[in-house]
């Protein structure tokens, strides 16, 4: 992890994953468990809830990348075999251990947040994995990537949040299949049927495109990011327009137009140069 950034305080110490900053304003989290296919146990989930935290109270970054490690697997979900391990006791007296962080499945798959997450996926994104990617901002899949919801199969059920995102997606029908049969999904049905927004051009190029749309938002003013951001949250969330615009307004409008960024966006504007951006106090 090499980073000339200071930062106001260190990242999270990391077992299951790995930190890198391709760019002073931009963390990429890689899941690191290869060989598990990136399943997650549940302390590996806790371990990124902690990351997102971080990474949203650090004021210097403005857009986060997740991927896996190798050329298989983004995430292949719960580690089955950890869940199948343990007992009703358990869960019942560690039961502080054995559940979701807030931000459920990765602590992204329920995760609210301030600032952007993009989703590179690298190979199969299956129960969580796809949960994870289904409440991400924007997503960018190789040509091998594949999407599924197989928790039915399984005896369980997709429980963080990716069932009724995947309806609000995709309609009804296509969810219900999706869920109810099993349906793998190759990247170019999953583009067809806009749950992502690109596929790269080829699997050695997935975290270089991913790079490259995450620095569009670097260059943006980090104020403006967390407020449209929120907005278009707000709107998927209550499906209300009006009521939509009306929250976002009461709880930033005021702040973003006190804000440094304001001036210096419209004064970079002005005076035909590029704006120096300050970090974000929102």
């Amino acid at each position: 992890m090499a980073s000339s950034t200071p930062f106001q305080t260190p990242p999270p110490d990391t077992k299951y994953t790995l930190i890198s900053f391709p760019t002073p304003h931009i963390i990429l989290v890689t899941i690191n468990r290869p060989k598990q296919r990136n399943s997650l146990p549940f302390a590996a989930q806790w371990e990124l809830h902690r990351i997102w935290t971080w990474y949203d109270t650090e004021p210097s970054l403005r857009c986060a990348l997740i991927t896996g490690a190798g050329d298989k697997a983004f995430c292949a979900g719960q580690d089955l075999i950890e869940l199948g391990s343990l007992s009703e006791e358990d869960f019942q007296l560690r039961a502080w251990e054995f559940k979701h962080p807030p931000g459920r499945f990765g602590g992204v798959s329920g995760r609210i947040g301030k600032k952007p997450i993009i989703a590179a996926v690298n190979g199969f994104a299956f129960g969580g994995g796809f949960e994870i990617v289904l409440n991400c901002d924007m997503i960018v899949a190789s040509p091998s990537a594949s999407f599924s919801l197989p928790e039915a199969l399984r005896g369980i059920y997709a429980a963080a949040g990716g069932l009724p995102r995947l309806v609000s997606l995709v309609g009804p029908p296509l969810a219900t299949e999706i869920a109810l049969t099993g349906r793998v999904l190759t990247a170019k049905e999953a583009l067809e049927y806009r749950i992502i927004n690109k596929i790269s051009s080829s699997p050695d190029t997935l975290i270089e495109e991913a790079i490259a749309l995450a620095k569009k938002i670097e260059d943006l003013s980090p104020d403006a990011v967390i407020v449209t951001r929120a907005g278009l949250r707000e709107a998927w969330k209550t499906g209300d327009m009006e009521a939509a615009t009306k929250i976002i307004d009461d709880l930033y409008n005021q702040k973003l137009m006190d804000g440094e960024n304001r001036v210096e966006g419209l004064a970079a504007f002005a005076q035909k140069r590029k704006p120096v951006w300050r970090p974000s106090k929102l």
